[in-house]
């Protein structure tokens, strides 16, 4: 399959309930809060699912919140998307939980998937690192998106890419998940580069 032949635009909302081509199972991936429950919210064309519960006081020591200390909600199970593609693509987007304590549930979700996006957030690099130790040993292959936030510093993908020690095949880029049609592409360059490691 070509995904490159395919229309980038989204389908029509009439064409979304019709029986696609090609179901693509892909993840989102990283460390807490660095926008992975945004991203899948950001393109879903179905209202996303959510498990998203309030961090309590039990949270305190177990959850690292450095960096994000106004954050108040964490995922504890997955998001999960679609978004279909003119031309009969579909992407099931399944977000992982990003804490520790959860990553029991990671090869479960990442069954079947034919590749993941992990997120990455600049001010917090040390919190992506194993999300791409998990992809690299299972040889699932991965795109890197530097989500960026207000007032962090600005880094240029080769910077990012060196400071991850990720090798220079891996696709590395910058983007601001909130908006859709950015988030949509940073979709687009993982489905491509997982075809491209597919044997001829």
């Amino acid at each position: 399959m070509d995904f490159a032949a395919f229309d980038s635009a989204s389908a029509p909302p009439g064409d979304l309930d019709d029986v696609p081509l090609h179901t693509l199972k892909i993840l989102v991936a990283g460390g807490f809060g660095v926008g992975k429950t945004t991203l899948v919210g950001a393109v879903s064309e179905v209202r996303p699912l959510r498990t998203e519960e309030t961090l309590t006081d039990v949270s305190t020591g177990v959850d690292d919140l450095s960096g994000v200390e106004s954050k108040s909600t964490t995922t504890v199970a997955m998001d999960f998307g679609r978004l279909t593609f003119a031309g009969g693509v579909r992407l099931y987007l399944f977000g992982t939980p990003g804490q520790e304590r959860f990553w029991f549930m990671w090869d479960q979700i990442a069954y079947g998937a034919v590749g993941a996006v992990v997120l990455v957030d600049t001010r917090r690099l040390t919190s992506s690192f194993a999300s791409i130790d998990f992809f690299e040993q299972r040889r699932i292959p991965f795109v890197v998106a530097a989500n960026r936030f207000e007032g962090a510093r600005r880094y240029t993908t080769e910077e990012i890419r060196d400071a991850l020690d990720i090798e220079p095949t891996v696709p590395v880029m910058l983007c601001d998940v909130r908006t859709r049609e950015v988030a949509r592409d940073v979709l687009i360059a993982l489905v491509e580069h997982a075809l491209n490691r597919i044997p001829a």
